[in-house]
């Protein structure tokens, strides 16, 4: 497994989060971490600052890859996906990539 901790946006569900945390992944929810509200370019920075790979389904964070903003991940969910979908893949991002090379990195579900 890798070393990789995800930052959940606010639009991911609660559940994903949990089961993540029960398959022992480091997650993070913008609820835990009263950001809610904060502006896209505010949580990456977060994420940046903490080495931790972004989990979203806005746009707005493509729009912030393809201008060149660093990151330190993200991984952008393209389609609605079932709460078993949505951890599976998110354990293969875990298992596959390393923190590494998530750094500038878009993964796609």
């Amino acid at each position: 497994m890798s070393d990789i901790q995800f930052y959940l946006d606010e639009h991911i569900p609660k559940a994903v989060a949990k089961g993540l945390k029960q398959r022992g992944i480091e997650v993070f929810t913008c609820v835990e971490l009263n950001s809610l509200g904060f502006s896209d370019v505010q949580h990456l920075t977060l994420a940046q600052q903490n080495m931790w790979v972004m989990v979203t389904q806005d746009n707005d964070f493509l729009i912030l890859h393809a201008q060149g903003f660093q990151h330190t991940g993200i991984v952008f969910v393209t389609r609605p996906l079932n709460i078993g979908e949505f951890i599976h893949g998110l354990l293969l991002v875990h298992e596959i990539l390393s923190n590494e090379e998530m750094i500038g990195h878009v993964e796609f579900l």
